[in-house]
């Protein structure tokens, strides 16, 4: 698919999304938070749902975790610009509580849209919530960490979310480390395709 088109095809993907009421959080939520980035990204991250700020700007990881966010990119080799940035969710739960799993349910539809036009070679989760939707729960960010695998095809890589680094101190050196290790992965998971 010419970028164009996939680009024509993500924005319906997110029309989509705007007008969803599946499991009721865009009645609280300010702004959807489809994602951002370019339709045709070979690596695209996903959290786990918008938070505070990114429910006022509608886009992802634009508070205090999406800085360092950006941060990590760098250590990965990468530029958010060339990557796609979305959520699970997207529309934040009241609080930012953690989403129960029928919310989960309600949204994946949306991200396995986004996926399909995308197309990415590697998926990287960022925390549990995001790594259990995707590769299964339960799932332990603890043990699982920055350990790649395969499924049909594209490469996922869990990673802790960088909200817990910013509350956990002792893991900003873990996640920076799993970023390095994410560069070099990538430079021959992008070579070898």
């Amino acid at each position: 698919m010419a970028s164009s088109d996939r680009q024509a095809e993500l924005e319906r993907v997110h029309a989509k999304i705007r007008r969803c009421n599946n499991c009721g959080l865009c009645q609280a939520a300010l702004h959807y938070v489809p994602g951002e980035g370019p339709a045709d990204a070979q690596v695209v991250f996903v959290g786990e749902a918008p938070g505070a700020e990114e429910d006022r700007q509608g886009r992802p990881f634009v508070g205090p975790s999406g800085s360092l966010l950006s941060d990590l990119l760098a250590l990965a080799g990468l530029r958010r610009e060339e990557v796609f940035i979305t959520s699970v969710l997207k529309c934040r739960p009241p609080g930012n509580r953690d989403p129960v799993s029928a919310e989960l349910e309600a949204c994946r539809e949306h991200l396995d849209a986004q996926l399909a036009v995308i197309q990415p070679k590697v998926v990287c989760t960022l925390g549990r919530i995001s790594a259990g939707a995707l590769l299964g729960t339960p799932f332990s960010i603890t043990r699982e960490h920055g350990r790649p695998r395969r499924i049909g095809g594209r490469l996922y890589v869990p990673l802790y979310h960088p909200a817990a680094a910013l509350h956990q101190q002792r893991l900003a050196p873990v996640l920076e480390a799993d970023m390095r290790k994410l560069r070099d992965l990538l430079a021959k998971e992008l070579k070898a395709r």
